[in-house]
């Protein structure tokens, strides 16, 4: 993983308490939801939140490409890193 996928994988193991999950163990291809790292709707709500808060930059609900965006930590990065405020 690149600096900004550890970044964010640490930030999400931290944020929402993922015991089971550790940051060593992730890949830019580790799914968000499902058999990933098994998040749920209210969990990428957090997410979006600690995002916007610690890069300024808003992740809105009603984007069509949310799927895509939190599809795994690597589409994360990828949005984070075109969209940051720097």
């Amino acid at each position: 993983m690149n600096k900004l996928e550890e970044e964010l994988a640490a930030l999400i193991v931290r944020e929402l308490n993922l015991e089971d999950a550790q940051v060593e163990t992730l890949s830019a291809d580790t799914p968000l939801y499902g058999e990933g790292l098994g998040l749920d709707s209210i969990d990428i709500l957090e997410i979006a939140l600690l995002i916007s808060k610690k890069y300024g930059f808003e992740l809105r609900s009603d984007n069509p490409d949310n799927q895509k965006i939190f599809a795994s930590i690597g589409s994360l990065a990828a949005y984070v890193a075109q969209h940051r405020v720097r």
